[in-house]
């Protein structure tokens, strides 16, 4: 069975029980679905019904991933959802990078299942990466903000 035929079964699976998510791994590769039905107001539309991510995702919106500074703190992603820096398109957003934040401040938005979910800073700090583009799925653990004390 190709890599096509697999993604093609997996999508089955996922739609025959009415799954929003279905997570796989084999070997080196993960492999992530998300059924999406409706893209929330104002966001890009979905690529496709169903999205699949390669294990190295994470691509940032200041360029690519590059070494962090040791001591820079990583935001991850608490939860599998839609990243949003803002709380409704056209309205500025929660941080932009170089900004001071401090622990509790909310940093972004994740979209799971119809529900906004404000993430907060654990940190005080400088905000020196913001990696996952607007309106992009990100997966548990992901990281999101890099964060300087």
């Amino acid at each position: 069975m190709n890599e096509r035929e697999a993604l093609d079964e997996m999508l089955a699976i996922v739609r025959e029980h009415d799954l929003d998510a279905l997570i796989v791994r084999a070997g080196d590769a993960t492999y992530e679905l998300v059924a999406r039905t409706e893209a929330p107001p104002g966001a890009a539309p979905a690529p496709s019904a169903a999205e699949t991510l390669p294990p190295s995702a994470a691509t940032g919106s200041a360029g690519p991933p590059s070494v962090a500074a040791a001591n820079a703190k990583k935001v991850t992603a608490p939860i599998i959802g839609v990243f949003y820096r803002s709380p409704a398109p056209g309205i500025e957003p929660f941080v932009e990078v170089g900004d001071r934040v401090e622990v509790g401040q909310v940093l972004c938005i994740l979209e799971a299942m119809k529900l906004m979910n404000e993430i907060t800073s654990d940190y005080a700090g400088v905000v020196r990466r913001i990696l996952p583009e607007n309106g992009a799925l990100v997966s548990l653990g992901e990281e999101m903000f890099w964060i300087e004390p």
